[in-house]
């Protein structure tokens, strides 16, 4: 197959592109910022995949918000408004999407049928999966991969969070009681394969046994060796990030109903393999 990657140089645009090429497809690459040129570009292949956005982890003001939605619903909107004006039109369509979708919660937990939540971010997953759902006017089939936070060595959040907990430096964020809601890059990347081949619809990208802040805290200084003695007040955070804050500080219990469903076995389970895969 011959594939668009949108945000094809991201982190996980990266591992997704070497998916493919090891499998044998080709692999195109553009932007969403130039949402005509990149539906030029989608008229000559068979798939794309969108994984453009603007970054979430960053301090949060009202022209940051304007671009995280901007980027993930107007941009979609506008790439598949050209696509349409093509005479040719790729035949599936898969949209990155995130577990924000659902909302926060302590006590909950959320499978794909799982309703929205009420919150910016899953204002912004809804908006961006609506957009995406547009494709299939097009006649195309379509599946949005819902993503929790993908560990990886050589980009995401573990890679931020190495320096300090490998300096002793670590703990846990706030209360330690948000649910992460995780998943190996590696394994994203084949759900996004498998998205790709045969599914429709929303698909969970995170591993099947989610951890409290306070449990990923102990298991990351216990594969590192280090003490993770230095708890980071919530105060602290919301002084740093503003409203972004709440990617830290919130969190939801995610499982991969849906997906296990359909087929697909995790390589990555369990935290504690992920962890001594990657380090």
């Amino acid at each position: 197959m011959r594939i668009l990657v949108l945000g094809a140089s991201g982190f996980v645009g990266r591992h997704l592109g070497a998916a493919l090429r090891g499998r044998g497809d080709a692999v195109v690459e553009a932007s969403l910022r130039d949402p005509v040129a990149a539906a030029s570009v989608a008229a000559e292949c068979d798939a794309v995949v969108n994984l453009a956005g603007e970054p979430i982890a960053q301090r949060w003001n009202a022209g940051v918000k304007r671009r995280i939605e901007e980027s993930r619903v107007e941009r979609p909107r506008r790439f598949l408004d050209a696509l349409a004006q093509r005479t040719r039109r790729c035949t599936v369509y898969v949209s990155a999407s995130a577990v924000g979708y659902y909302g926060t919660s302590e006590s909950a937990t959320f499978v794909e049928e799982s309703p929205p939540g009420p919150d910016f971010l899953a204002r912004v997953c809804a908006g961006w999966e609506r957009e995406a759902y547009r494709a299939g006017e097009l006649g195309m089939r379509v599946a949005i991969v819902r993503t929790g936070v993908a560990l990886g060595r050589d980009g995401g959040a573990l890679q931020k969070m190495l320096p300090p907990f490998r300096a002793g430096l670590g703990g846990v964020l706030g209360s330690g009681r948000q649910w992460l809601s995780w998943v190996h890059v590696a394994d994203l990347g084949r759900i996004y394969l498998l998205a790709l081949d045969r599914a429709e619809g929303p698909l969970n990208g995170v591993a099947p046994q989610p951890a409290t802040n306070a449990t990923f805290t102990r298991e990351l200084a216990t594969a590192l060796n280090r003490p993770a003695l230095l708890p980071v007040p919530a105060f602290a955070l919301r002084a740093l990030f503003g409203e972004g804050a709440t990617v830290l500080l919130d969190g939801q219990r995610v499982l991969p109903r849906r997906t296990q469903e359909l087929g697909y076995r995790f390589e990555f389970a369990e935290l504690k393999d992920a962890l001594a895969n990657l380090l």
